[in-house]
């Protein structure tokens, strides 16, 4: 044992060494503000090109844009390469507050395929995403409210579809003129500025010259002497195979009093309709009253059950008792399939942990919308070392349902639901890849996953569960029987599928109008940013998924049915299946994906995040009902 501890520690530092170096660069990117001086060099970079139609991200230079001298990749961490994000160098290039009007950037002639790839992006409204110093590019846009604050459009669209000078066909234009703006937030004292907005006003227009110069390019239809770009005809710039499209820029710069550490607060406003705060906080308060309701019903109902148990005095009369006291002979007896449970309570131990400690981080602001692929990163990481505690759990329960084969447990706790996961997530990027979209995660960080996996995750299990079994048992407050009681006829109410179906509608309420903005921001390309009210809505789920199973868990046991392990389980965990219906609602009111590659891939994703809830909400009402059947049990008197 002692000549194996070294080669696994090394095995794990190899994990993270490769980690960081392969494929792409991981890094976590810094927030921290950059002061720039008249004349410094702004370069802007370019991010994926993204649609909404198709959820299909496509690298940049995927179409026929101006490419620099050489193309770099900017490292990514490990969230921004799962996103689908690919960041590069550009030819938009300009000195601080120093405004350039009409600069050529490139020409470019359309070949068939070239001409042919752009209409499909502007078919599929696909839009460019530009970076300057952190800050994405952004269109402004009117308020439908018709409020006169300022809201942004993520991107600028490839082109645009339309009838031209009474052509009866319509015709693909392209957007080959930006007008960008800078922002910046200038420090009288230092005269250094910080840049606090990125906008950019996109055009068509068919640009005119005389003789071409590729040292010194100019057209005709700028004027290079003043702000005003265009001189004359603004005729759009057609898409189409033999083509000659110019690709001009102009650069502004304007001061502005936002500061720094405000200047996502406009980012951040980018959904049309406001989200209504006081309509989610009074649905989140009648689930939360409702709940307290159930629960104080409960605990005064136990309270004089076990009065009423513990008064007995006669044989008789427990004769007479009907209730939850006469199956403690049975009520602690390992249920079918207990290894497979406490797999799946291991897991959800895992996901819990994770999923706390990724909104701690959020919370604290680690995680912000600025700190690009930071969520998706921690929650990778943080499931990874979280493995741990799925050994120690699965281990404890399983030794408590005195299991022997451990090591079988402890191996299906660390490949079984890692492994579903891994397998849907390996068929959707090979779809994702034959697209030849740039989401399809590449071969070194598919690697670098399985290395966390295999070199991290499983290690920790192991440990957990070594952990756990070295731990004496749980010992139970009653004896069980030899032989299982006979369980009565249930009534209609009390069968598990209908208790089963019930208990999922309570948690499924207390979170559907937060999944909406979730959804939203996932789907749709927005920011989500308000992590604060998630965690609230976090707490109230855990709550009602353990009130939800307490309650129906007793009204079983009154019925004298004790088959309550996974009946615990399920009734928390079937919340899940409530969360795909109203994903595939989503898909069909609020979506406009046609492509069938697109909507495969969208119930994919769905698919892995309910099995994910199902697997979280089912462990939390699994131990909610587990204190709650051994706090009653150890309350009663039982000859």
């Amino acid at each position: 044992m002692g000549r194996r501890v070294p080669d696994r520690v090394a095995g794990i530092v190899f994990c993270l060494l490769f980690l960081f170096s392969s494929g792409h660069s991981f890094y976590l990117p810094g927030v921290a503000p950059r002061d720039f001086v008249r004349g410094d060099e702004l370069q802007v970079k370019v991010n994926k090109l993204s649609s909404t139609k198709t959820q299909l991200p496509y690298d940049y230079y995927f179409l026929k844009y101006c490419t620099p001298k050489k193309i770099q990749n900017v490292g990514e961490n490990l969230g921004e390469v799962l996103r689908g994000d690919r960041i590069e160098n550009s030819v938009y290039t300009f000195n601080m507050r120093e405004e350039k009007s009409c600069t050529v950037a490139c020409k470019v002639t359309l070949d068939a395929q070239a001409a042919k790839d752009f209409k499909e992006k502007i078919d599929d409204e696909y839009r460019v995403n530009m970076i300057l110093d952190n800050l994405p590019v952004a269109v402004l846009r009117q308020r439908r409210d018709g409020s006169p604050s300022t809201t942004y459009e993520h991107g600028f669209r490839v082109g645009f579809k339309g009838n031209y000078a009474g052509s009866k066909e319509e015709k693909y234009f392209i957007h080959n003129h930006l007008s960008f703006r800078v922002m910046y937030h200038r420090d009288p004292e230092t005269d250094s500025a910080r840049i606090v907005g990125f906008e950019v006003s996109p055009a068509s227009i068919n640009h005119e010259y005389k003789e071409w110069d590729e040292k010194n390019p100019k057209v005709s239809t700028c004027n290079q002497n003043t702000k005003n770009m265009v001189q004359g005809s603004t005729v759009p710039q057609e898409v189409d195979k033999g083509k000659e499209i110019i690709f001009t820029y102009d650069v502004t710069f304007k001061e502005s009093d936002i500061k720094w550490a405000s200047r996502w607060d406009t980012y951040l406003l980018m959904n049309d309709d406001q989200i209504h705060w006081f309509s989610i906080i009074n649905s989140l308060m009648i689930v939360l009253f409702l709940s307290g309701m159930v629960a104080m019903i409960m605990m005064r109902t136990l309270y004089k059950d076990i009065a009423n148990y513990n008064q007995l005095e006669t044989q008789d009369e427990a004769q007479e008792e009907t209730g939850w006291k006469l199956v403690h002979g049975d009520v602690f007896r390992a249920p079918v399939n207990s290894g497979l449970l406490c797999v799946y309570v291991g897991t959800g131990v895992q996901i819990f942990g994770m999923t706390l400690v990724t909104m701690i981080f959020a919370l604290l602001g680690f995680l912000s919308p600025s700190n690009r692929g930071g969520l998706m990163t921690a929650m990778v990481l943080l499931w990874v070392f979280m493995g741990i505690f799925a050994g120690y759990s699965s281990a404890r329960l399983y030794k408590m349902f005195k299991g022997a084969e451990w090591k079988r447990i402890t191996l299906k706790t660390a490949f079984m639901f890692p492994g579903i996961l891994f397998a849907i997530f390996f068929v959707l990027n090979a779809l994702i890849w034959g697209e030849k979209s740039s989401g399809a995660v590449p071969f070194g960080t598919m690697f670098a996953l399985v290395c966390l996996w295999f070199g991290i995750s499983v290690p920790l299990v192991f440990v957990g569960s070594y952990l756990g079994f070295k731990k004496p048992p749980i010992e139970d407050p009653v004896k069980t029987n030899k032989i299982p009681r006979q369980v009565p006829e249930q009534a209609w109410y009390m069968t598990p599928i209908f208790s089963i179906l019930i208990g999922g509608i309570l948690p499924f309420g207390a979170v559907f109008i937060e999944l909406f903005f979730i959804l939203t921001s996932i789907w749709l390309n927005q920011f989500y940013y308000i992590f604060g009210f998630l965690f609230i809505v976090f707490v109230i789920l855990i709550i009602t998924c353990a009130e939800i199973t307490i309650v129906l868990c007793y009204f079983q046991l009154c019925s004298e049915d004790y088959h309550w392990w996974w009946r615990a389980y399920l009734t928390a965990g079937s919340s899940a299946l409530y969360l795909f219906l109203y994903s595939a609602f989503y898909f069909f009111t609020k979506l406009e994906i046609t492509k069938l590659v697109s909507g495969i891939l969208y119930f994919g994703y769905m698919l892995l995040a309910s099995y994910a809830f199902f697997v979280l909400t089912g462990t939390i009402g699994f131990y909610a009902c587990f204190w709650f059947v051994r706090k009653i049990y150890s309350s009663v008197k039982i000859d």
